[in-house]
C-alpha cells in the first residue's frame, strides 16, 4: 500500500519528531515530575487518545478533498510542505530564543484526572490538527487508493511513536527528564536539528513528483 522509499522517509522523520522535546512531551514530563509515574503514564495515554482524534478527523477531511478534486489534494500537499518548512524555521528561531539556564517550570497543581486532561490538552490544540494535515498527506500515495486507510495508518504510527517517546521519558524521569526540563542547550540542539530536518523534508516533498 505504501511506496517503500516514502514510507522509510516518513518513518525516519516521525521517529526524529517523536524524540524531539515538544509541548506534548514537556507536558507529560511535568505531570510525571509533579504527580509520579502513574500520573505521567495516564497523561501520555490521554495525549495519545487526543492525537488519534486529530488523525481520524484529518483523514476524513483529506478523503473528502480527494473525492472532490485531485487538484485540491495536490494543493493540500503543497501547502502542507510549505507549512512543514515554516514549522522548521520557527523551531530553529525558537531554539535560539531559549535562553541558557532557563529551566521549564513544573506544573504546580496536580491534575484530578490526568487521562482526560491529556485528552483535552491534545484535542483542543489546533497546532496538532495543522501538523497532521500538513505532515501525513505528504506520504499518502493517491494512485494506490484507500486514502483514508493510508492516512489513518500513518497517523497512528506517528501517534504511537510520540507516545512511546513520552513513556520512555517518564520511565527515565529522573536523569533524562531533568536534562530535558532544565538544559536549554539540550533543547536548543534538539529543536535546531528537528527544524532543519523539517525544512529539508518539506522542500524535498514539494519538489518531488506527487503520485
Amino acid at each position: 500500500m505504501f511506496d517503500s522509499t516514502r514510507f522509510f522517509l516518513f518513518l525516519s522523520a516521525a521517529v526524529l519528531l517523536a524524540i524531539a522535546p515538544g509541548p506534548g512531551m514537556l507536558y507529560v514530563l511535568a505531570r510525571s515530575l509533579a504527580g509520579g509515574k502513574r500520573e505521567g503514564v495516564l497523561s501520555a495515554l490521554g495525549t495519545f487518545l487526543g492525537g488519534m482524534v486529530h488523525v481520524f478527523a484529518a483523514a476524513l477531511g483529506v478523503s473528502i478533498i480527494l473525492a472532490k478534486s485531485a487538484a485540491a489534494f495536490a494543493v493540500v500537499k503543497y501547502v502542507g510542505a510549505a507549512y512543514l518548512c515554516f514549522l522548521g524555521v520557527r523551531m530553529i528561531l525558537d531554539a535560539r530564543k531559549d535562553k541558557k539556564g532557563e529551566p521549564i517550570s513544573e506544573t504546580t497543581a496536580p491534575a484530578r484526572n490526568p487521562l482526560w486532561q491529556g485528552v483535552a490538552t491534545e484535542v483542543l490544540n489546533p497546532k496538532t490538527a495543522l501538523f497532521f494535515l500538513s505532515f501525513i498527506p505528504q506520504f499518502v500515495v493517491r494512485g494506490d487508493g484507500h486514502v483514508f486507510l493510508q492516512f489513518v495508518t500513518l497517523g497512528t504510527i506517528s501517534v504511537v511513536l510520540n507516545t512511546t517517546a513520552d513513556l520512555l521519558v517518564i520511565a527515565l524521569a529522573g536523569p533524562l527528564g531533568e536534562k530535558i526540563r532544565s538544559s536549554a542547550t539540550f533543547r536548543r540542539r534538539q529543536r535546531t536539528a528537528t527544524g532543519t530536518i523539517m525544512i529539508g523534508l518539506g522542500t524535498y516533498l514539494a519538489t518531488s513528483q506527487s503520485k
